[in-house]
């Protein structure tokens, strides 16, 4: 069955009724957003719409040390979900009900860490499986240049099936990283792991994306392996300047995520939504912050950067350049909703 989009024609101002028509019948994205949908958080399953406003890319904690040293015996704990806790809360009283935790393994990702900060703030958390390509291949462990995309692959699939390292919590999507296009030949290896793995467990992925030419290789490995657009989400669009690139992108099916908000740069951000809205692509747009990063190895883990300038300063931007009311919810609920929602998309869905 053929994706429907919406039409070129597609106005800043939609209507309550027209949206919810929208999310009942625009095709493939609409049906990953029922209530059939559901989305793997640090708790366990959820269904895709109890989401609510969501923040689609965000950290917790981090250590930049590199794969070959990374080490949970390099922080505490306790002195972590002390320092972290208190901004989850902050933003939960923002109305922020999800947040999607984007560090991955030999980054600091900590699911026991997690699952502590999502009962204790009330706001539901959701990890990932996979590896971290971007940064001249820093994060990436020698196991990945040893062992093929198949076994990688087999890796982040058992991590969904059986829980991360024993601790029971599953992960919600697939992260990993490439580095500015054309991709390297480990970045192609992690792309094509990492579509190997959606085949097999329906995760999402988000790839942090150096630029519009990596996204648009990424998307035709993806295509290779037989692995919708869809299921694609460009983290860090925002990096690439060129409009036609986005385009090409979302022409495809992927998702553009404009992941870099802070109080300086709203009027940018605002700018930019308000274009690709205009453009007929409300639909295929996520807004986040790449915010909070306790640091590993600072005291007290550093300047943690708070999670609220989305709801502070860009949605007031928003408002004020004709985004409606409805649209807000489509960007911040129904949009993470359709994007994250587990379920396997096929090049065999577009035809």
């Amino acid at each position: 069955m053929a994706r429907m989009r919406p039409s070129p024609e597609v106005r800043v101002s939609l209507g309550r009724r027209t949206f919810l028509t929208a999310l009942a019948l625009v095709g493939a994205r609409a049906r990953a957003a029922t209530t059939d949908g559901r989305v793997m958080t640090v708790e366990g399953w959820r269904p895709a719409l109890s989401l609510g406003r969501t923040l689609p890319h965000e950290h917790v904690l981090v250590d930049f040390v590199g794969a070959d040293r990374v080490s949970r015996d390099r922080y505490d704990a306790d002195e972590a979900f002390r320092v972290i806790l208190p901004h989850l809360q902050s933003v939960r009283e923002r109305g922020c009900r999800t947040l999607f935790e984007c560090t991955p393994a030999y980054l600091g990702r900590d699911p026991l860490l997690l699952k502590r900060l999502a009962e204790a703030s009330g706001v539901q958390l959701v990890t990932n499986t996979g590896f971290y390509g971007a940064s001249d291949d820093k994060y990436v462990p020698k196991l990945a240049y040893q062992e093929s995309a198949e076994r990688l692959a087999a890796r982040w699939t058992a991590e969904f099936e059986d829980g991360i390292e024993g601790s029971g919590v599953r992960p919600g999507f697939i992260k990993t990283a490439v580095d500015a296009g054309p991709l390297s030949e480990i970045d192609r290896k992690l792309v094509r792991a990492a579509a190997l793995c959606h085949k097999s467990t329906g995760l999402t992925i988000a790839s942090h994306t150096g630029n519009g030419v990596a996204a648009l290789e990424t998307i035709a490995q993806l295509q290779t392996e037989g692995v919708s657009p869809e299921a694609y989400i460009w983290v860090h669009a925002q990096n690439e300047k060129e409009r036609a690139l986005h385009l090409r992108a979302a022409e495809q099916g992927a998702w553009l995520s404009f992941d870099g908000v802070r109080e300086d740069r709203v009027d940018a951000y605002a700018e930019t939504v308000g274009d690709l809205v205009g453009r007929g692509r409300l639909r295929q747009l996520l807004v986040s912050q790449d915010t909070g990063w306790y640091h590993v190895g600072e005291p007290g883990g550093g300047e943690f950067r708070p999670y609220t300038s989305l709801f502070d300063a860009l949605l007031p931007a928003l408002r004020g350049r004709g985004i409606t009311a409805d649209q807000i919810e489509t960007l911040l609920v129904a949009n993470p909703a359709a994007a994250f929602a587990v379920r396997q998309r096929t090049t065999s869905d577009l035809t």
